[in-house]
């Protein structure tokens, strides 16, 4: 199936006068926004090297992220989306992966590239220098012939088991695609607002935010940051119809306080993924809205979607021929069974790899890891790298991931660099990172520390230890620490991380916490243990700690 590219996208708003982007007090319309798109498609162009046109992004949610966006669907650059929580030898070997000629980012962000060896020229967007650089490209047209569909149009960054960077390939014609499905699935028109708060450095934002919103010609109300506690206020301000979210956006609205009005406001739908069930039926409720959560990956090879009949906390039905496979065999996994209660009775069979059989959807491959999209793509199938299980009825049910990687905020972590950061500690002889579940959605980081002789477990020296070290992620910081004198191990002395993530804080070992806005640990109290789990069950998450 084909469909339009970005540029086409792009080009086809030229002539809208109607409102299509909101910032904080300032507004363009559409056609203000082709104007402005083409002004840097030129000024991208005269500012082109030899190599690969890619162009690092470090923003925040601003309105140049989405004029940048534009440039390259015009001017067929390529927007390499720069992850603004990476920190150090991480960021940097982000931008040399991806071959960037140029970092573009706001002021504020400089620190983040300061002692970050060969960098290409980094442009400060807010600075006094780039408007008057943009201005002699003032009046620029839309280019006659437009980027072809298989044009590379961006770059995001997911992580992988291994750790290594990965920053999956988005053409002009999947990204255009996949924009103008998403207007028709969530019945966009040019009548609606789309508020747009999750970073647009995500698939998310792209897909299921800025993509449908240009695709339909509504409006976009463009949030710096998410902010919780501004969100029902925003939702007025602006008129918003639509979001998009994903991980726990709408845990943390529904932590602020209620008012009286939510429910009147003008939000017809919320569009994400990885809420649970609780939350989903709360925010509903509150907001008189409805709420579809779907499950997806920034590779997007394999796609699902819910029907009525689709059981609680499932996935939904697959789009084509999906199934569960065994990791090592690749013979497909029992049905999943359950007893009244609704628990999954026989885990160790039924649980397997997500595989879709036909290929890979809409996955166009890593850039620059050719060994990475192999082994995705081995055998002419796509592997997910998720957990999962299938009823008997074919609804799919997400399991969790392999123990190299979790899933922290809506943002895929690997853990080889959390442990690499541990493994700095004076104290710290061995340290594994690994996911525990999140009462409201995706993971949180546990780290198992085997500490020197002598040596006992300082909170207050870890916590503020761990939060100084330069090259430390915002989402990196421990949930939990455990500390033992031995880990589980292979005979060939690798550390059995999936014991570890079965056992989560249930176990021996002194347990240290990190309670939700803590400054640091406290150890774990079983006080602690079932207050935790009685917000598992609250949340309908409770089969997580089975």
């Amino acid at each position: 199936m084909s469909g339009p590219t970005v540029g086409e996208l792009i080009a086809a708003r030229a002539g809208d006068e109607r409102v299509g982007l909101r910032f904080e007090e300032e507004s363009w319309t559409w056609a203000a926004h082709v104007r402005a798109s083409a002004q840097r498609a030129a000024w991208l162009a005269a500012n082109r090297r030899p190599g690969p046109f890619h162009v690092g992004v470090l923003l925040d949610n601003v309105p140049e992220f989405t004029f940048l966006l534009g440039a390259a669907a015009l001017g067929g650059s390529t927007v390499v989306g720069l992850n603004r929580t990476r920190r150090g030898a991480e960021l940097a070997a982000d931008i040399r992966h991806t071959h960037c000629q140029l970092v573009l980012t706001e002021e504020r962000y400089l620190p983040l590239l300061d002692g970050v060896p060969d960098l290409p020229p980094v442009v400060v967007v807010d600075g006094s220098a780039y408007p008057k650089q943009l201005a002699e490209h003032d009046g620029a047209p839309v280019p006659d012939r437009l980027p072809p569909a298989d044009a590379l149009f961006m770059l995001i960054f997911t992580s992988g088991t291994t750790g290594a960077p990965k920053a999956v390939r988005c053409s002009q014609g999947t990204v255009g695609l996949r924009a103008a499905r998403m207007a028709v699935t969530t019945e966009m028109t040019p009548a609606d607002t789309v508020y747009i708060a999750m970073p647009m450095f995500h698939s998310n934002s792209i897909v299921a935010g800025w993509g449908p919103a240009l695709a339909s010609g509504a409006t976009m109300a463009l949030k710096r940051r998410f902010s919780a506690s501004e969100f029902a206020r925003d939702l007025r301000t602006y008129g918003v119809t639509y979001t998009n979210y994903v991980g726990k956006p709408l845990s943390y609205v529904l932590a602020t306080p209620e008012r009286p009005d939510d429910a009147d406001s003008p939000l017809r739908l919320a569009y994400g993924n990885e809420a649970s069930d609780h939350d989903i039926a709360a925010f509903a409720r509150r907001f008189g809205t409805r709420v579809v959560d779907a499950f997806g990956s920034t590779e997007g090879g394999a796609r699902f979607y819910r029907t009525p009949e689709t059981p609680p906390g499932s996935l939904g039905l697959a789009r084509g021929d999906v199934r569960i496979l065994d990791p090592v065999t690749a013979r497909e996994r029992p049905r999943a069974r359950f007893d009244a209660g609704g628990r999954l009775v026989n885990p160790l069979e039924a649980v397997g790899e997500i595989v879709n059989l036909d290929g890979p959807g809409t996955f166009e491959g890593y850039y620059n890891n050719d060994e990475a999209t192999r082994l995705r793509l081995r055998d002419g199938r796509y592997h997910s790298g998720d957990l999962g299980y299938r009823d008997e009825a074919g609804f799919f049910y997400f399991a969790g991931r392999d123990q190299e990687w979790l899933r922290v905020d809506g943002e895929n972590l690997a853990v080889a660099p959390i442990e690499r950061v541990l493994a700095r500690h004076p104290d710290v002889v061995l340290a594994a990172v690994y996911a525990v579940p999140d009462p409201d959605a995706g993971d949180q980081v546990m780290a198992a520390l085997v500490l020197r002789d002598g040596c006992a477990f300082d909170p207050d020296a870890f916590a503020a230890w761990f939060a100084a070290q330069p090259d430390v992620g915002t989402k990196w910081t421990p949930t939990f620490v455990r500390v033992a004198e031995l880990l589980p191990q292979t005979a060939t002395n690798k550390v059995v991380k999936a014991t570890l993530a079965a056992q989560r804080w249930s176990c021996d070992d002194p347990v240290w916490w990190r309670p939700p806005r803590a400054a640091s640990y406290r150890p774990l109290t079983p006080d602690d243990d079932a207050a935790i789990r009685a917000r598992f069950a609250a949340q309908g998450r409770g089969h997580l700690l089975a």
